[in-house]
């Protein structure tokens, strides 16, 4: 009888999603949830066939060309920029995301990072708690309306049209930038505008990002970009670090041409450029704007689902398919 292949876990994850592999793979799993150094991924790959990845996890060109064993790397994660897919067909290992399932969740939450944002709620919240509140203030925390605004959204996929569908619900004008325009009928159900890049820049009163992280996207909003941006306006970045400059960004914020900004994503996360943390006006959450109880248990089945097809010679969600 042969032995069922071996999989590794990179990171903790919920209990059931290891027991759910167990009926294909002898699993192994990383309940510290302490991330392992290079040299202890690079070995785990010589001794498994399968990998349950975290976005965390970073498998460069060297790491899988040296790799001996691994053939399935099933990604819990949407983005897969942390993967080198040539080197990946290369070894003919199969990778796989879990799209759609966190889509709708992720818009919420970047409508949140817009509200609080636009609204000033963190910073208005960190001076009540350090006990500033002494009256109210006819010019108190003013900020930007983000009800009957203009909303622009660069990367129309699925993410950036659940955006714009919530974005009804606050009559916003919506205007998109996308490396391929939407169908008119798609158009339309969205309630949204094509614009060039240059010409969303410039209207938009808030803008958000959520196009995927590659050699094109990287520093799509750098230096130039925020000075054709509105003065005042709101930047949103629900995408991947790296699409913005954080540092052109951190300076656009002090000098108050941008009036604030919302971050779940950063460059070289989780290390955040420093001047970012001493400005009041960025809202800055830690990459989570998939997390929800539903949606995270959601991904893990799906990521899941994708190594036990992997077994069977094809995932659900390949990203690198050689056929």
């Amino acid at each position: 009888m042969s032995q069922p292949p071996r999989l590794f876990f990179t990171r903790a994850c919920f209990p059931e999603i290891a027991n759910y592999l167990r009926s294909a793979f002898e699993v192994t799993e990383n309940p510290a949830d302490r991330i392992l150094s290079r040299a202890e991924l690079a070995a785990r790959l010589d001794e498994y066939d399968a990998v349950f990845a975290m976005p965390s996890d970073q498998f460069d060109a060297e790491l899988l060309q040296q790799s001996k064993r691994l053939r399935m790397l099933g990604l819990m994660a949407v983005g897969f920029n942390n993967v080198d897919l040539a080197a990946a067909n290369a070894r003919r290992i199969m990778v796989s995301n879990t799209p759609d399932v966190l889509t709708e969740t992720t818009a919420d939450f970047g409508f949140a990072l817009l509200l609080a944002a636009a609204r000033h709620v963190t910073r208005a919240e960190h001076w009540l708690r350090a006990g500033k509140w002494q009256r109210w203030a006819y010019d108190g925390f003013l900020g930007m309306d983000v009800h009957h605004s203009t909303l622009g959204i660069i990367g129309m996929g699925r993410i950036g049209q659940a955006l714009a569908r919530r974005a009804a619900g606050f009559s916003m004008r919506v205007v998109y930038c996308n490396r391929r325009r939407l169908a008119p009928q798609v158009e339309q159900a969205c309630g949204a505008s094509y614009l060039s890049q240059a010409e969303l820049l410039a209207q938009a009163d808030h803008l958000i990002l959520t196009v995927p992280y590659e050699a094109q996207t990287r520093h799509l909003i750098g230096a130039a970009e925020l000075a054709q941006m509105k003065p005042g306006a709101v930047l949103v970045n629900l995408a991947r670090g790296g699409v913005v400059d954080d540092a052109a960004l951190a300076q656009a914020l002090q000098s108050g041409h941008l009036g604030a900004a919302g971050l779940d994503v950063f460059e070289n996360e989780p290390a955040l450029h420093p001047a970012l943390l001493e400005l009041e006006n960025v809202v800055l959450t830690p990459h989570i704007a998939s997390a929800s109880n539903a949606t995270r248990r959601a991904m893990a089945k799906r990521a899941a689902d994708n190594l036990l097809a992997m077994a069977q010679g094809r995932p659900l969600d390949w990203v690198n398919p050689w056929e």
